[in-house]
């Protein structure tokens, strides 16, 4: 059981956003439109673009598992500049205690940057 303090946040590929339970604030968190998506077909109710990793970062990653450690860090170090832990701080508010579920279009489940900022966001609610 997740105490009060503990947000609750998963993960789901845009491309499964269906299988998303009712009641969870559904939160786009890639800079782009998802490859292949229809914008009337995704159900989302917030994209903070600028949570996703900068243009720089996500061009050099190239979803690149052998750049994945290095990512990673510096993907987590963005996070921190002031303007990004405001946006997180105010996505933390917008939930308003609904559980939160980011929406990502990356293929690889392991290797991909809601992973990290789930993370941030679990740290940011602390």
């Amino acid at each position: 059981m997740k105490s009060a303090e503990q947000p609750d946040i998963d993960l789901h590929r845009v491309y499964d956003h269906a299988q998303v339970p009712a009641g969870r604030l559904r939160v786009l968190v890639d800079r782009l439109w998802p490859r292949g998506m229809r914008r009337e077909a995704l159900s989302y109710d917030a994209w903070p673009k600028d949570l996703a990793p900068s243009p720089e970062l996500r061009r050099w990653f190239g979803h690149r598992p052998e750049r994945w450690a290095e990512f990673h860090r510096r993907y987590a170090a963005e996070l921190q500049d002031e303007a990004q832990q405001q946006a997180m701080a105010a996505l933390l508010r917008d939930a308003a205690g609904r559980p939160i579920t980011l929406l990502y279009g990356a293929k690889d489940p392991e290797h991909n940057h809601a992973l990290v900022l789930r993370e941030a966001l679990l740290h940011a609610a602390h």
